[in-house]
């Protein structure tokens, strides 16, 4: 493992002045709190709507991307009171394009953070229609975020549109479905499309409330991008027909017969590009914000028990909930 990756696996405070653990449980908390107020007038709980709606954003998710969104805009000094808003906002987004990936037609999943997956709770139907509403309470969220001068709110509108449509999170998934072989440079522009383009918008809008420059902004997309090819490799080392979904919290074996890393290249190589893409994330991390630990442990907490012990054929001694 290398000194960079380290610096990312490691969970002990280094600076008393950084967040702690218990911080980070309020932060999320807080997060929690305010997905929990936002959904709370989307319906009563017997209209199935409304529950899917809830099902969907709420639960034992890890929270990574608007936490990540939080985190980066602190760590560039900004404290708005409109940052959880946005960061729910992105979150919803992301809730969104579970359920549907998650739809029959898509990955046909049936189990998604330790239960069932939406379309088999409330039925297909009501699976892509709470994936809609989810969408557009987002956007009204953020169109409607106190505190943000027009101008800046309106090219967060802009950011997280970009993200969903046919350059981002729709082609993504498009090209997962496809199938068939292909080579690593198209596995990794799939990968970027599902995974890095969220987190490149939470960094960047992070970036755009903070106001910061471009320099910054072009460091934390690219600690964004290394990131999210880490966070997929990661996620094709927990699909392996040894693993236990009790423990990984999502179904096992759906990239049988797809082109990932570990199918294509094999699990050494699969594992090098993962520490090369954190040895980039942390970089990038550094270039833009320097010391501060806000951010970097957060991120160290997702892969810090996941790092060292990635052999095959081993269960990781971890849970990620996407």
């Amino acid at each position: 493992m290398t000194t960079q990756a380290r610096r990312f696996a490691r969970l002990e405070l280094e600076n008393p002045g950084d967040i702690a653990g218990a911080e980070l449980e309020r932060v999320r908390e807080e997060l929690e709190d305010r997905l929990a107020f936002l959904l709370s007038d989307s319906g009563p709980n017997s209209d199935r709507l409304a529950a899917a709606m809830r099902a969907g954003a709420l639960g034992s998710g890890k929270r990574m991307r608007p936490l990540l969104l939080m985190l980066v805009a602190r760590d560039l000094g900004c404290d708005s009171p409109a940052l959880i808003d946005v960061a729910c906002a992105v979150e919803l987004v992301h809730a969104a394009s579970l359920i549907l990936d998650d739809m029959p037609c898509m990955d046909d999943a049936r189990l998604r953070r330790g239960k069932p997956t939406i379309h088999v709770q409330f039925g297909e139907d009501v699976a892509i229609l709470s994936s809609i509403a989810l969408l557009s309470r987002a956007f009204g969220i953020l169109a409607s975020a106190q505190d943000i001068p027009p101008a800046v709110r309106a090219r967060l509108v802009a950011r997280l549109s970009e993200t969903i449509g046919a350059q981002g999170l729709v082609r993504g998934q498009f090209l997962d479905l496809q199938g068939g072989a292909r080579s690593a440079e198209d596995i990794a522009t799939t990968n970027e499309l599902k995974t890095g383009v969220l987190l490149g918008a939470a960094v960047d809008m992070a970036a755009i409330i903070a106001e910061t420059d471009d320099c910054v902004s072009q460091s934390l997309r690219a600690f964004a991008l290394a990131a999210g090819h880490a966070f997929q490799i990661r996620d094709d080392f927990q699909d392996g027909p040894d693993m236990d979904p009790s423990v990984t919290g999502k179904d096992i074996g759906k990239d049988v017969g797809k082109s990932t890393f570990i199918n294509t290249l094999g699990f050494d190589e699969a594992r090098r590009r993962l520490m090369d893409h954190l040895h980039e994330a942390d970089r990038c991390l550094t270039d833009a914000i320097g010391s501060k630990q806000g951010t970097r442990r957060f991120v160290g907490s997702l892969f810090g028990q996941g790092m060292a012990p990635v052999s095959a054929p081993r269960q990781p001694d971890y849970a990620v909930h996407h």
